[in-house]
């Protein structure tokens, strides 16, 4: 009897020292698991605080870079908005120069039209005083056209006697038919110029060359003012003596060529004139 109580003791011992041993294996494995999930968890939040490190390093960088980018689209936009004001002015001040150069060229235009006109004007005075004074050979006269005037050169044979300024009778008949054509014209100027020869002249009614020269240009411009009605405000007289020859002194034929009284007839610029001023 004994015998068998005591092993049946054995037996519950054994029994509890089994239990025992897999309680603490069973333990003793979620220890280890526990450190193991306590390690993991540890490395993992390691991991993490240096991901949320960089992840917070990176933020800055793209923060810094975002103002940088901010302050640079800033910048563009305004360099943008001077560009466009002074695109603008260029604009404004290409638009202005287009309207002045339209305006020169409108003058422009104006003006042509006004300088084509007189020259029309001064092509036709000059055909009609060849055509009056047709009748006369050039060693009595000459006319031509220079610089926009006509010129009428008429020899001193043709109007006085040597030595004197009183216009003879052949002389008046050239300054008649001069004079209807000068009668029609009343927008032009009328010089009388005396010119002479280098001969020296003195005698008790003229002092020298220029006393001669400019008294047979008034004695012309009576004949045509007085005579022949041409208008005394369109008319003026002067004498150019020895000093505007047209020919060498040193022939007799240069000599006579210089002896002449010349009409010029210019046509005023009155408008022509008064466009350039207010231009």
């Amino acid at each position: 009897m004994k015998g068998i109580f005591a092993l049946l003791m054995v037996c519950t011992l054994l029994s509890s020292c089994m239990v025992s041993r897999k309680k603490f294996e069973a333990c003793e494995a979620g220890r280890w698991a526990a450190i193991y999930s306590r390690d993991s968890l540890a490395d993992l939040l390691d991991g993490s605080r240096l991901l949320a490190t960089s992840l917070s390093k990176d933020t800055a960088l793209l923060k810094s870079s975002l103002r940088n980018y901010q302050a640079l689209l800033a910048s563009n936009q305004n360099e943008n908005q001077k560009l466009n004001s002074s695109l603008t002015a260029k604009q404004n001040e290409l638009l202005q120069k287009q309207q002045e150069l339209a305006e020169r060229e409108k003058t422009i235009a104006q003006l042509q039209e006004m300088i084509n006109a007189q020259n029309e004007k001064v092509q036709a005075l000059l055909n009609n005083v060849k055509d009056a004074l047709l009748g006369f050979s050039s060693d009595e006269l000459t006319v031509r056209e220079e610089g926009g005037k006509v010129y009428v050169a008429m020899s001193d044979k043709l109007l006085f006697e040597s030595g004197k300024a009183i216009v003879n009778e052949q002389g008046k008949r050239a300054l008649g038919k001069l004079a209807e054509v000068l009668n029609k014209q009343t927008e032009i100027d009328i010089y009388i110029e005396g010119h002479t020869d280098n001969v020296p002249i003195k005698t008790a009614v003229f002092q020298d060359n220029w006393d001669l020269s400019v008294i047979r240009a008034t004695s012309v411009v009576r004949i045509l003012t007085e005579t022949y009605g041409v208008n005394p405000m369109q008319i003026q007289p002067c004498g150019r003596g020895e000093f505007k020859p047209v020919a060498s002194n040193e022939s007799s034929d240069g000599r006579a060529k210089n002896r002449r009284t010349e009409i010029i007839m210019a046509p005023r610029l009155d408008k022509l004139f008064e466009m350039l001023q207010n231009n």
